[in-house]
């Protein structure tokens, strides 16, 4: 089972922070995913410059590493792609995915009763379509691993086909559950790539890199979850998929950032959603439906929020946890260590010696 090998540059106390802003921000990627997509369809002979019109994304933005692309279009994208090729992995592997592969993906798996056995059907799945990169799960007790091993050497896109594989699988075991499954770490099996400060929303804040293979952990305890959704939930799904994986579940959602870096700023006080929507000048009922449109609330915001910024202080300093509960707006210790034996399935202390054991992170 892999595991974190270095610190990422980045937390999420660093992102630029949105509170109060009036006018709307969309949600964007680094030119590098769309680059990442682009790979095959070169390799193809392909011209990529009417998809690229049609999906509304300039050409030469492709030439600005510093340049982004609002979500939509890239879903939009990533789309035409698969319908132009024919090939739902973008022409980056030594078998073509065909057309049709994510849905039946999506079938093979929505019958499972719990997440394990829908991760454990999509590992079986993924070895009839996917030859070059293999999937698994390894558990202990208090964690979870999915990995992800190549096979055969990927010639071309090889960092956007990891990226690309965790982001579908994540998306899909996420909307399997009906929430969003909270990644502890994730370590990538390449050196930092120039877009990596974009993990933070799309994966995680603990990112690393140059491990052996990819891993993304998350607690053991959410391998229980059941599977909540139906024949009816698949159709309406797969009306935009698998691009519309890139949509669900990420966390710079414009009103789910804003009141993510409100509440930030407000801490140590343990703001209200009346608070937050005071300072966002909304009433808190239009907050709420905001909110619930992105699929989000103001608990699992403030809840995520909390987490995140636990894990890092617990992960990199060494605060006492009176101190760090009182910075972030618990009433006590003791209503800390409930939460965040909640959130991650084990105390603080104990989460504090194994991510300080060694300068590999967490050791199962």
């Amino acid at each position: 089972m892999p595991y974190p090998e270095k610190t990422a540059r980045t937390g999420p106390e660093n992102l630029p922070s949105m509170a109060g802003a009036t006018s709307p921000v969309r949600a964007t990627v680094a030119i590098a995913f769309v680059q990442g997509m682009l790979a095959g369809l070169g390799r193809a002979g392909r011209d990529s410059a009417p998809l690229l019109e049609r999906a509304h994304i300039a050409g030469r933005l492709l030439s600005d590493p510093q340049a982004r692309v609002p979500i939509d279009r890239y879903a939009e994208l990533y789309n035409l792609i698969n319908r132009e090729l024919d090939d739902e992995g973008f022409g980056l592997f030594s078998l073509p995915i065909r057309s049709g592969a994510f849905e039946f993906l999506c079938r093979s798996v929505i019958t499972a009763p719990t997440l394990a056995q829908a991760i454990e059907r999509s590992a079986r799945f993924l070895r009839l379509v996917l030859p070059d990169l293999a999937v698994r799960l390894d558990c202990n007790p208090e964690q979870a691993c999915l990995c992800i091993t190549e096979l055969r050497p990927l010639a071309i896109g090889r960092v956007f086909a990891f990226e690309w594989l965790l982001r579908l699988l994540h998306g899909l075991f996420s909307w399997l559950v009906g929430r969003s499954i909270v990644l502890d770490a994730v370590a990538f099996p390449y050196p930092r790539p120039e877009h990596a400060d974009d993990y933070v929303l799309i994966y995680t804040a603990q990112s690393t890199f140059d491990a052996r293979e990819l891993g993304a952990l998350f607690a053991a305890n959410l391998l229980e979850l059941p599977i909540r959704r139906d024949e009816a939930a698949l159709q309406a799904f797969l009306d935009g998929a698998p691009g519309k994986l890139t949509t669900l579940y990420r966390r710079d959602r414009e009103m789910v950032q804003r009141v993510r870096n409100a509440l930030r700023d407000s801490l140590p006080a343990a703001a209200s959603l009346a608070d937050i929507a005071r300072s966002l000048h909304l009433s808190p009922r239009t907050l709420h439906r905001r909110l619930e449109e992105e699929g989000s609330s103001f608990q699992a915001i403030k809840d995520a929020l909390r987490r995140d910024l636990a894990i890092n202080r617990l992960a990199k300093t060494r605060q006492g946890l009176a101190q760090i509960a009182a910075d972030l707006g618990f009433a006590d210790s003791a209503a800390f260590y409930r939460a965040f034996l909640r959130w991650t399935g084990m105390a603080p202390a104990h989460y504090r010696r194994r991510m300080q054991a060694t300068p590999e992170g967490v050791k199962p």
